[in-house]
């Protein structure tokens, strides 16, 4: 099918609105909320009827005469005010289902395809990997394999913090201790302490490091190696966080702020001659009257600082610049903390004043909330300080290694260990993922873990579940065609039947926990279908198509999982 079944039936609903003399009427078709309502409803006549001063029902009925759903539909019925309720015919939900098994793509058609930027993870380098991170690393890889999987071409681009005066005090404090041999991580996060602590207590040596930031700014050869050094070794860290987490981000993905280096005084003179920066204090700001106060103020968007220095914001303009004018997005978006989402309100609305981006263009903050501990306040240690986001990948490991251990002690510890991998990182993506983006979640290990309820080992185990089955069929005929004559299986074809919707909603609202929702409503489907249908019991072509039946739930599911970065087991 070259549509999802909302797109077919607008297009059906719409052409009905046509012939009755209201072209300009909106389908609105959406998803029953109960089964007594069909399947979808179409809730666009209420607001054509109102325009044109006429009875909502006696419209919806005009409609219906005009609706041509043969093959698709075996039953229209209009509700309330002037609600059309449609049922779709099992005839035609198992044909979806058929097509779908002989799909390389499970029946999800491909929408025209973009060119989209997904800039998301962007750790501060010099530094370990924390749990501040998890977030922006995880929402983007996921949304970054859904929009290629709907055949979008998807350009990563990890943000990295690799510039600034942290590096010239970094530099200064290796250079001054005499310690320039090869360092590991540890060594630089207390390098980073201490040059620190010295940085604020030394203004000689804050002196020293701000002039270590010109030389590296100037390309000098001593400190340009350092600068490196701090980096391969940073980046090495990330690139073993990435790995355990399943994430696809490489090193040819990162392109951090050091890359937007030359352009920042070609923005500064850009936006100076176009008018839109002005002298402020010894710094160059750009006046945005979209964002004025109460007072009538246009907020100020600095972006050369007194000392001519630049800042993040010039560097993001840059970038702008560059997605835009040389990768040639058609949209980008930055995962990025909800406490940024000022600046990039303002960043965007510049963009497009200047001409880095027409409107054409779509700029889209991806925001996110924080990650809060079961107290309620950020996620800690236990000693307050910040959580390092691989001992938190090595504790959900060890946490599922134990769980796996006391269900299945007889087990060998290598499958044991791979099974706890598998479901250890699966649970804490899955705990984030399967929240709405944009608030606040409380981290637990006992409601991560948990084999009920809407988990990550929840829908591992179905899958599993139905591996199982296969193991137990001892062969069926694997070219059966599915035929629905119970309503427990048409209700799970009807369910399969969305998983396109589900990843369209995901792509269009940047939200991966529309795609959770659809995966847990998926298994909860087939746990009905398969307490109301016996499987290996029944016999013949019955048997056969449940079989199948089952396999595609498998391979949705294993997909699903798989676009959030999940990984599924054939045993657990």
């Amino acid at each position: 099918m070259k549509q999802t079944l909302i797109e077919l039936l607008d297009a059906r609903v719409r052409a009905a609105l046509t012939a009755v003399d209201c072209p300009d009427a909106p389908a609105v078709i959406q998803p029953a909320g109960r089964p007594e309502f069909g399947d979808y409803q179409a809730n666009g006549v209420m607001g054509a009827a109102k325009a044109r001063k006429m009875n909502p029902r006696q419209l919806a009925e005009q409609v219906v005469a005009k609706l041509d759903l043969a093959g698709i539909a075996d039953k229209l019925e209009i509700a309330g005010p002037g609600f059309i309720n449609i049922t779709l015919a099992p005839e035609f939900l198992a044909g979806l289902a058929n097509a779908a098994l002989v799909d390389d793509r499970i029946g999800v058609p491909q929408p025209a395809s973009q060119r989209v930027i997904v800039d998301y993870s962007s750790p501060n380098l010099a530094k370990e990997m924390h749990v501040g991170h998890l977030r922006s690393t995880i929402i983007g890889d996921a949304l970054a394999r859904v929009l290629r999987f709907l055949g979008h071409e998807v350009i990563a681009q990890n943000h990295v913090g690799d510039w600034g005066t942290q590096f010239g005090m970094l530099t200064a404090y290796l250079i001054e201790s005499e310690q320039e041999g090869d360092v590991a991580l540890s060594d630089l996060e207390d390098f980073y302490r201490r040059a620190k602590q010295k940085f604020d207590a030394d203004d000689a040596f804050a002196m020293r490091a701000r002039e270590y930031v010109v030389k590296l700014q100037g390309g000098d050869a001593q400190v340009n190696a350092l600068w490196q050094k701090f980096l391969d070794v940073s980046l090495h860290h990330c690139e073993a966080v990435y790995e355990k987490l399943g994430v696809g981000l490489e090193r040819k993905d990162v392109r951090g702020e050091s890359a937007y280096n030359d352009d920042l005084p070609v923005v500064v003179a850009d936006l100076q001659a176009k008018g839109l920066a002005v002298e402020s204090e010894g710094a160059q700001v750009v006046f945005l009257e979209e964002f004025s106060n109460k007072e009538g103020e246009a907020q100020a968007y600095i972006v050369q600082k007194q000392d001519g220095g630049y800042l993040y914001s010039t560097s993001d303009l840059a970038a702008v610049r560059y997605r835009v004018g040389t990768l040639k997005a058609d949209r980008a978006l930055y995962v990025v903390d909800a406490r940024q989402g000022l600046h990039f309100q303002q960043m965007f609305t510049l963009a497009r004043k200047a001409g880095y981006a027409s409107d054409v263009v779509k700029l889209e903050h991806v925001g996110f909330g924080v990650m809060l501990g079961e107290d309620g306040k950020p996620f800690k240690t236990r000693a307050g300080g910040t959580v390092k986001l691989a001992e938190l990948l090595d504790e959900a490991e060890h946490r599922a290694f134990a769980l796996v251990s006391e269900k299945n002690a007889e087990m060998p510890e290598a499958q044991r260990r791979e099974i706890a991998h598998v479901v250890g990182i699966g649970a804490v993506k899955y705990a984030d993922l399967s929240k709405n983006r944009n608030s606040d979640y409380v981290f637990s290990w006992d409601s991560m873990l948990s084999f009920e309820g809407n988990t990550a080992p929840y829908l591992q185990y179905a899958y599993t579940r139905i591996a199982g089955v296969f193991r137990r069929a001892e062969g069926f005929d694997a070219n059966a065609q599915i035929v629905l004559n119970d309503e427990a299986e048409r209700q799970l074809a009807l369910m399969l039947a969305r998983f396109a919707e589900a990843l369209q909603s995901v792509a269009r609202e940047t939200m991966p926990h529309f795609l959770c929702i659809y995966l847990y409503e998926l298994a909860g489907q087939f746990m009905r279908f398969y307490e109301a249908c016996p499987v290996l019991k029944s016999e013949g072509a019955v048997r056969d198509s449940r079989l199948r039946l089952c396999e595609l739930t498998a391979r949705v599911l294993k997909t699903g999982l798989g676009l959030l970065g999940i990984q599924v087991l054939e045993q657990m």
